[in-house]
């Protein structure tokens, strides 16, 4: 493989491994939230336990998240300066912004969260992790446009004499319709994934024999908690992730092909199938069987059962006659890898689904309240766990290698991004460190996560948390 190869395989890597923790953060940091607020309205000592317990697992997978997100920027001035080059001052704009207003908002008040156990009022301690949350959505917000931009480029000029795209609405950057379409998908299946966290740990409470049966009541709420919060963000993810479909057909119709293989255009009339699953030619270029589900891809393209699909041949000859020649494209097949984004595409809606179902399992038997210490349960909270997870990263690979040839869609292609003057060796010796770094630091997470959530949530010993009961010889509190 040469420069170009292992900068992609780095990238991804590090991007798909950094995505783990983020929608654990976000899913995570708003039920703690709604747990804290539980405490303070009910004064049941159940809720300020399983505050502890899950704030502790999140600020885990929080420093996690931080460590493995500063390295993919650096990837954009040692291996793509010319893709840095070239959108540097409009890809700059909203990342700038997320460091400079999200993040610090998150990671302040996180810290005064930490530490302000029994230094501050209740009230003002629980907004702070309300803040934390508010702060890892605009996070993902000013993440999302920058993103977008690659998907949809709007809000610039490009100036011929510098060779740069130039930012001139930054407006139009931050309301890109593909912004206003991942981002509410993107929170969804965090909600998603912070639920299916919570519901795992809580389910293996409930399955042990080890737990006391009077702590029985505080997990099986704790996990009906999170199979609620799986179900919902599920349900969210499908409605906005229909939107998505239909933005994505406008702006990127060969993505939408590509999702399902379809080489031919269908017209108008006929709609389009949906094939569930397809064993075909290795490339995918030939279907030996499928099971299909009539028009459903029209629907899921269009919103028309009868709408007409763009098929990749014809896009591959629309392509060609539009950007073949251009100026910033040097390559002349405009196809993604289609068994690529037909699989992610599938295991990304496939594994939610199955969470779903899973989390509805779960809500049937605590509703009926039936023992659950047999071994399915085991694999149940085993299995949820990592479902939502592999969802978003399927969904990433999907959305990513769906745009390819293309590093901003129209403007760039990705064998122009890389950067000119770094070598194979070098880039194969960084993929080498961070793939050992990130294997050390899942180690770490894991260890980390398998402990504290065994010990399960800590005791309440009935001490005032609010400073103004406190006398002047009482030590404060540090939950950690």
């Amino acid at each position: 493989m040469d420069a170009l190869d292992l900068a992609r395989w780095q990238f991804g890597i590090t991007t798909v491994y950094h995505f783990l923790f983020v929608p654990i953060t976000i899913g995570l940091s708003l039920l703690v939230a709604i747990l804290q607020t539980a405490w303070m309205r009910t004064r049941n000592p159940m809720w300020l336990r399983l505050t502890k317990f899950y704030g502790k697992l999140f600020t885990i997978n929080f420093a996690l998240g931080l460590v493995t997100g500063i390295v993919q920027e650096f990837q954009f001035g040692m291996n793509w300066s010319e893709y840095s080059r070239f959108v540097g001052d409009i890809f700059g704009a909203p990342l700038a912004v997320e460091a400079l207003l999200a993040f610090f908002l998150e990671s302040t008040f996180l810290g005064l969260w930490i530490f302000g156990w029994g230094r501050i009022p209740e009230k003002l301690h629980a907004a702070c992790m309300w803040l934390v949350h508010i702060g890892t959505v605009l996070s993902a917000y000013f993440i999302l446009a920058a993103n977008s931009f690659m998907q949809n480029p709007v809000g610039y000029v490009n100036n011929p004499e510098t060779g740069r795209a130039e930012l001139v609405d930054f407006w139009a950057v931050l309301t890109n319709k593909v912004q206003l379409a991942t981002f509410p998908h993107t929170i969804a299946a965090a909600i998603m994934t912070g639920g299916a966290f919570m519901l795992a740990i809580a389910l293996w409470h409930v399955w042990r024999t080890a737990t006391p049966q009077d702590e029985q009541p505080m997990y099986r709420r704790a996990a009906a908690i999170g199979a609620i919060a799986v179900l919902l963000g599920g349900l969210g993810t499908v409605v906005t992730g229909d939107f998505q479909g239909k933005v994505m057909t406008e702006v990127q119709p060969m993505k939408m092909a590509a999702a399902e293989g379809l080489y031919e255009t269908v017209p108008e009339g006929e709609g389009a199938p949906f094939s569930i699953i397809t064993v075909g030619t290795l490339d995918g270029s030939e279907e030996v069987w499928a099971v299909t589900v009539p028009k459903l891809l029209s629907y899921l393209a269009t919103g028309s059962l009868e709408g007409e699909v763009k098929g990749i041949n014809n896009l591959q000859d629309e392509y060609t006659l539009t950007y073949s020649g251009a100026e910033l494209t040097a390559a002349d097949d405009y196809r993604p890898i289609i068994p690529v984004t037909y699989w992610s595409f599938r295991l990304m809606m496939g594994l939610g689904f199955l969470a779903m179902g899973i989390a509805a399992a779960v809500l049937w038997a605590l509703r009926k309240g039936r023992p659950m210490g047999g071994r399915g349960w085991f694999w149940a909270a085993v299995t949820v766990a990592f479902l939502p997870l592999l969802a978003n990263s399927f969904g990433w690979i999907f959305t990513e290698m769906g745009r390819q040839p293309w590093l901003v869609f129209g403007l760039m292609t990705t064998q122009t991004g890389v950067s000119p003057g770094t070598t194979t060796a070098e880039v194969a010796l960084t993929m080498g460190l961070f793939t050992l770094l990130y294997g050390v630091l899942a180690v770490i997470e894991l260890g980390l996560v398998l402990r504290y959530g065994r010990a399960g949530a800590p005791a309440y010993d009935g001490e005032s948390l609010d400073p103004r009961d406190r006398t002047d010889d009482q030590p404060f509190v540090f939950t950690y």
